[in-house]
C-alpha cells in the first residue's frame, strides 16, 4: 500500500532504468527522473519497480487543480463540437446581405448557414463563459451575480436571430424571458 501513497521526492529502484526521483504522482503511474534514463512514466504496480524512501507520502493521487487543467484542455480540444441545432427550413440555403448605403459600393453577401452557425457557436460560448463564472472559487457570489446579469443582458441583444431557429428551445431568451419561465 506505501507504493500508492509515495510523493514527490521519493527515492526508487527500478531493475530496468536503475536509480530514480518520483517527480509527480498520477491515477496509475508515477512520473520518475532516472539518473541515466531522463524522465519515464513508470505503472505503480510494475514488479521491478521498488520505492526505497517515501518522501511527502499523501492519499491524493490527482490533485483538483491536475484534473481542472486536464477538463480544460479538454474543452480546448472538443471546443469546436457543438450541439447539433436546427435552422428554420425557410431559410436553408438562404443568403443574408448586407447593403451598403453608398449605392457605388458592392453589397456583401453571406450564406446563411454559415452565420446561422457563428451564432449558434457564440451562444455556446456563453454558455460555457456561464459555467465558468459559476464554478469560480475566487469570485465573490456577488460578483457571479453581477456577472450573471450581464451575460442575460448580451442573450437579450441576442435574440433578434431567434428568427433563424427552427425549434423555440434553443433561442436566446433575455430578462423577460427569464422571468417568464
Amino acid at each position: 500500500m506505501d507504493e500508492l501513497t509515495a510523493g514527490k521526492g521519493s527515492r526508487v529502484q527500478h531493475a530496468r532504468y536503475g536509480p530514480g526521483v518520483i517527480i509527480g504522482v498520477k491515477y496509475a503511474q508515477y512520473v520518475v527522473t532516472f539518473m541515466d534514463q531522463g524522465i519515464i512514466e513508470v505503472d505503480k504496480t510494475d514488479p521491478l519497480f521498488e520505492i526505497l524512501h517515501i518522501e511527502n507520502q499523501s492519499i491524493e493521487l490527482e490533485t483538483v487543480s491536475s484534473v481542472e487543467t486536464s477538463l480544460l484542455k479538454i474543452l480546448r480540444l472538443w471546443g469546436g463540437l457543438t450541439e447539433v441545432v436546427p435552422m428554420g427550413e425557410r431559410w436553408e440555403g438562404g443568403v443574408m446581405t448586407l447593403q451598403p448605403k453608398d449605392p457605388s459600393l458592392k453589397p456583401k453577401e453571406i450564406p446563411i448557414e454559415a452565420f446561422f452557425h457563428k451564432i449558434v457557436m457564440v451562444r455556446d460560448r456563453l454558455r460555457v463563459l456561464e459555467q465558468q463564472i459559476n464554478s469560480h472559487k475566487q469570485l465573490s457570489d456577488e460578483d457571479k451575480i453581477n456577472l450573471q446579469q450581464y451575460i442575460t443582458r448580451i442573450y437579450g441583444s441576442l435574440t433578434t436571430f431567434n428568427v433563424l431557429f427552427k425549434q423555440k428551445e434553443h433561442w436566446f431568451t433575455g430578462e423577460k424571458g427569464a422571468k417568464e419561465d
